[in-house]
């Protein structure tokens, strides 16, 4: 009754909770949540420093200057994340119309292009007019290099209105932006009728040519910015060198066609410098196929600079390669080897095969002294492995290394392809053992004898303390058994196993013609069944100890040693009772097995004799009831007996000898 009594005031005592908390909702609940209510953060509440980074900056994003930060951003709450509304200038255009900004226009700023209006605009604020990143020129050398626009002499215009003057920033109808065409351009500062502007240029009427062609419309290292190589006659105002007078029909003809107006002040002997081989352009007087008459950005006139210029002809040498040569990526490039006129050599090579190559590769040079040389090597053709040019492959070579190799050799290539190959000539990497150019041994090898052979088998040739050695191992004679290149044997022997063998262990070759029985992995030719061809650690570099040695092979006998009962000789040494190779004997047993088994068991004591009912011990085969290796009878008798046997009655068939 008091536990009845006790869960009864429980209960009452929790509705009683109850209806008070719902009184109180029900009552002052609505304000107190009121007061709990979460108030929204502005963005500077958290983003402290951009008041002070931005807001006495001259120019302010009407966005950040009327707090509307919403109109771009999203809100992110304690994410630390940029999340803008749109990506890329996709967000600008939402209030910057594409066609105010003139994307529509043909020739578009690659900026604007891009969707990259932040890199020349700053989207908070900027001490710059219009939010630009830099004032003036400085804002488009983010971009453009400054060097080039601030040589010795100096557009005028550029240094003092800067770049606006001559191009629109975002988009143009004119190339480069241009606000007009480009000569309508220069003649509305520079005035063509003036005498100043026609003695400058000879009184030839060039206010209807590309003023570009001849200056540089930023800045120049040359005076009046004439380009960085200027013709000479261009130079000292001498056009009528070339060209007819000003007031002719035709002014800016010229007075001769092809090499013949050049050679007037060019020596074309000289050009040709003994040479007789010539470069095609040179030979049929076409000049301005690489050189511009007037001026030029690129060094003695070049209408295009270095490689870039021949390579207007000789296009598939520009294809891309893994390994360069370095006399054509760097330096004076192609014209490092070639000359651009005339040679006296085949290819317009400024010297004869190998002496070019030499010029740079002075060490290979050396190679000259070596007591053997590579053919190609001492007769200094060099690009009949190599490509001059570049390659994919190491070296520069012209094709993957024994692919080289083979063009020469191609008997080897044939004969390399047998079941056992040697991993370098696998992998086409023959100048892992032989010098591409020259060695001081024989067949170009790097080293002879083990020594090469150790450069890959260190560990093999490794001495340790106690470990005996092979005599061809120990003597470096690596190739007595093993072929350099390739075999139809395995480990790339010269031969058959047992014939090699044999070349120093005859003995046993001749055994095996008179004997009997003959070891299955001597027949086989398996030496290395039971011997290491290197070295080991066991006198007649056998593999193991025997019977382990033995045991590997044989099974059956192993088994069943583990199991019965083991005959301690055959516990003990196999060799006690057996020969390795041949025997005359059976089984290859060293002598007869009843000689054999004489030899432990005394035959002529008198408990063998009775044991054996007297018989002649002359007349007995021992393993007709005994097994030699184990059993599970303690007297080693054969699993399977003749009853009579079994039971040791063997006067019921036979009468005892007496």
């Amino acid at each position: 009754m008091p536990t009845i009594t006790f869960k009864r005031t429980l209960v009452l005592l929790c509705l009683a909770f109850a209806f008070s908390g719902a009184v109180f909702l029900a009552s002052g609940g609505s304000s107190w949540a009121q007061q709990r209510k979460f108030e929204r953060k502005g963005c500077l509440d958290c983003h402290k420093d951009f008041s002070g980074k931005y807001f006495s900056m001259k120019a302010l994003h009407p966005g950040v200057k009327e707090g509307k930060c919403e109109d771009c951003h999203l809100r992110h709450g304690i994410v630390p994340k940029l999340l803008l509304k749109k990506d890329g200038n996709e967000l600008c255009f939402s209030c910057h119309s594409r066609e105010k900004i003139g994307l529509a226009q043909p020739n578009v700023h690659t900026v604007l292009k891009t969707g990259k209006c932040a890199s020349c605009h700053n989207p908070h604020g900027s001490q710059s007019s219009r939010l630009l990143k830099a004032e003036g020129p400085e804002a488009c050398f983010q971009c453009h290099k400054k060097g080039d626009y601030q040589q010795k002499v100096v557009h005028a215009v550029l240094q003092k209105d800067g770049c606006r003057v001559c191009h629109n920033p975002h988009s143009s109808t004119q190339p480069d932006l241009l606000v007009k065409g480009k000569t309508a351009l220069c003649l509305s500062c520079h005035e063509p009728g003036k005498g100043d502007f026609r003695k400058a240029h000879g009184n030839y009427p060039v206010e209807t040519s590309s003023c570009t062609g001849c200056h540089n419309p930023h800045s120049s290292p040359q005076k009046t910015l004439l380009k960085a190589s200027a013709h000479e006659p261009v130079v000292g105002k001498s056009c009528d060198a070339c060209h007819p007078s000003p007031d002719g029909k035709a002014p800016f003809s010229v007075t001769e066609k092809g090499g013949k107006l050049c050679y007037q002040c060019h020596d074309e002997a000289k050009l040709k410098g003994g040479g007789t081989v010539l470069h095609d352009p040179f030979k049929g007087g076409e000049c301005l196929g690489c050189h511009d008459p007037h001026v030029s950005r690129n060094p003695d006139l070049l209408v295009k600079k270095g490689n870039a210029l021949c390579l207007e002809c000789h296009s598939e040498m520009g294809r891309p390669v893994a390994k360069g040569h370095p006399a054509v990526t760097t330096g004076k490039g192609c014209v490092s080897c070639h000359m651009p006129h005339a040679a006296k050599t085949k290819g317009l090579l400024t010297a004869k095969d190998a002496e070019l190559c030499y010029g740079c590769h002075a060490k290979v040079k050396a190679g000259l002294k070596a007591k053997a040389q590579h053919a190609p090597f001492s007769e200094g053709d060099c690009s009949s492995c190599h490509n001059p040019h570049g390659s994919d492959l190491p070296g520069i070579l012209k094709d993957r290394e024994d692919k080289v190799c083979y063009a020469c050799h191609p008997d080897a290539e044939s004969g390399f392809v047998k079941k056992a190959i040697h991993r370098p000539v696998l992998s086409g990497l023959c100048s892992s053992c032989h010098g591409p150019h020259g060695a001081e041994e024989k067949k170009l090898l790097k080293k002879t004898g083990a020594s090469l052979c150790s450069e890959c088998h260190k560990d093999l040739m490794k001495e340790a303390a106690g470990e005996i050695r092979h005599d061809p191992f120990k003597g470096g004679e690596c190739l007595t058994c093993h072929d350099a290149h390739a075999s139809d044997f395995g480990g790339m022997l010269v031969g058959r196993q047992d014939g090699i063998c044999y070349e120093c262990h005859s003995e046993i070759k001749e055994n095996l013609k008179k004997g009997r029985s003959r070891h299955a992995p001597v027949t086989g030719g398996e030496c290395t069944k039971c011997h290491s061809p290197h070295k080991a650690k066991l006198n007649k570099l056998m593999l193991a100890q025997g019977p382990d040695l033995c045991l590997n092979c044989h099974k059956q006998i192993k088994e069943k040693m583990q199991k019965e009962k083991t005959h301690s000789p055959a516990g003990r040494d196999c060799l006690r009772c057996h020969v390795p190779h041949v025997a005359e004997q059976m089984n290859l047993l060293a002598k007869p097995v009843r000689t054999l088994c004489s030899e432990c068991h005394n035959v002529k004591e008198a408990s063998f004799s009775r044991a054996h009912f007297n018989i002649d011990p002359g007349v007995m085969n021992c393993v007709a009831c005994h097994t030699p290796h184990a059993s599970k009878d303690p007297k080693f008798f054969r699993e399977k007996v003749h009853a009579p046997f079994a039971g040791r009655s063997c006067g019921d068939c036979h009468i005892p000898a007496k």
